[in-house]
């Protein structure tokens, strides 16, 4: 395996991880305005906030891969 096949590995490791994080903070997001529906506009803010933290540390991760290869 060529050091291009690894980093294309790397890559898809970091948009499945990435997938995975989006997917626990959506669900436990949901879960929280369920249980307390008055801070529905605090947590949903949050939420997006650390979405896009997650989707930054994936293309990150990403662009590393590449560069590798």
């Amino acid at each position: 395996m060529t050091i291009t096949g690894i980093a294309a590995i790397g890559a898809g490791l970091a948009a499945i991880g990435a997938g995975m994080g989006i997917g626990r903070i959506g669900g436990s997001a949901m879960e929280a305005m369920a249980r307390q529906p008055e801070m529905h506009g605090k947590i949903q803010s949050s939420a997006l906030i650390l979405a896009a933290f997650v989707e930054a540390v994936a293309l990150f991760g990403v662009v590393v891969a590449f560069l590798q290869g």
